[in-house]
């Protein structure tokens, strides 16, 4: 008589896909995400479902929960080039984590999905322990996740990444294009180099000139891919203490993430219909990764400001009279942080503006002026 678990399993390995490796990579990650979690957190690493304690919303007059979903895109090639998987979990957590502060929430809680042609535990550890580290960084409790190994669709060393959010705001707190004021004052905080946007982009500029993520450049500062992989800018914790300020209260009206479709389309979401922005690329200068790449291409920096962040990931419009303590607040927290622009409702000609984007009929961008050497 045949023990049918048991054929089970060995067809299931035969198929490709090591349970035991998923096993082992769940106790190797254990503590990394047991230190995202708080009293908030039931249950601990390894059920069906994370469970969160909300008692603390019947506080709130009228709680509104906020959610955002995204991956890292080809971002996670490099990191499979040159074997190097530390840092591709704050990506993750930038770009979901990210969208949540921009309404005004603070993030509760976070999950993952790695699907891989391969469990490697250690790799799929050393993923997740970034995503848990940033995760504390930002105060997200990491409640789940899933592992998928897809033998026969993904190659054994090929992965990809994804994630989802949920946060909480007061309905009366939500930031967005309604609070914005002409007059208003446009921040720019700056980003750490490429995030996690525009990577297809990049390697095609490589590949057309023959460059490997492993080789070494002086024009790059080392490894090529090392430059690359430089992590997602994490702007939640400081963007949540500026809201939290008593002396700073209301001074923020919108929040913008400059992730996929680049600066002036992002900016434009976040702006009332009949607004609109003038970009001065003189107050700052692109970093240094940007410059080189548009060089490589035969491009201007210009020419990339609708796929790559060019040295800003995230803007804040801001009341007048408080814009100087924002960006100041900001700038101590370690995040650099200028006045970049001006909202205007006064009646002009948009020809060359970016109007509004990705379904939302907002205001109305450009930038203007040569960029800082």
């Amino acid at each position: 008589m045949t023990d049918s678990s048991a054929s089970s399993s060995a067809s299931y390995a035969a198929a490709g896909v090591d349970t035991a490796a998923g096993d082992r990579a769940v106790e190797l990650m254990k503590a990394a995400v047991g230190r995202t979690h708080g009293p908030e957190v039931l249950g601990g690493v390894g059920g069906f479902a994370g469970l969160f304690d909300v008692s603390f919303l019947k506080d709130f007059d009228r709680p509104l929960l906020a959610t955002s979903t995204d991956g890292v895109g080809t971002k996670v090639a490099i990191a499979q080039a040159l074997d190097k998987h530390d840092t591709i979990g704050q990506d993750l957590v930038g770009m979901v984590v990210d969208d949540i502060v921009v309404v005004g929430a603070r993030p509760l809680f976070m999950t993952d999905y790695i699907a891989c042609g391969k469990v490697v535990p250690e790799r799929i550890a050393a993923i997740v322990a970034g995503i848990a580290t940033a995760c504390a960084e930002t105060g997200t409790a990491l409640v789940g996740g899933e592992t998928a190994e897809h033998p026969g669709l993904l190659g054994p060393d090929d992965y990809d990444v994804a994630g989802a959010a949920v946060g909480a705001v007061e309905a009366d707190a939500v930031l967005g294009a309604d609070r914005v004021r002409d007059g208003d004052v446009v921040l720019a905080m700056a980003s750490s180099g490429l995030h996690s946007n525009g990577f297809s982009l990049v390697r095609h500029i490589l590949a057309a000139r023959g460059i490997g993520f492993t080789d070494r450049s002086a024009e790059f500062g080392g490894v090529v891919g090392e430059t690359l992989l430089e992590p997602t800018r994490l702007y939640t914790a400081p963007l949540l203490r500026v809201l939290q300020d008593p002396a700073l209260t209301g001074a923020v009206h919108s929040l913008s993430h400059v992730t996929g479709g680049g600066i002036a389309a992002n900016l434009a979401r976040v702006l009332p219909v009949g607004s609109w922005v003038e970009i001065d690329r003189s107050t700052w200068s692109p970093t240094p990764v940007f410059r080189i790449l548009s060089d490589l291409a035969g491009n201007t920096l210009e020419s990339s400001e609708g796929t790559w962040n060019l040295g800003i990931g995230m803007f804040a419009v801001v009341a007048p009279d408080a814009a100087d303590a924002v960006a100041a607040a900001i700038t101590a927290d370690g995040i650099p942080t200028w006045r970049a622009g001006t909202v205007s409702t006064a009646a002009r000609d948009l020809t060359g503006f970016e109007q509004g984007a990705k379904g939302v009929d907002g205001g109305a961008v450009r930038l203007v002026g040569s960029y800082a050497g």
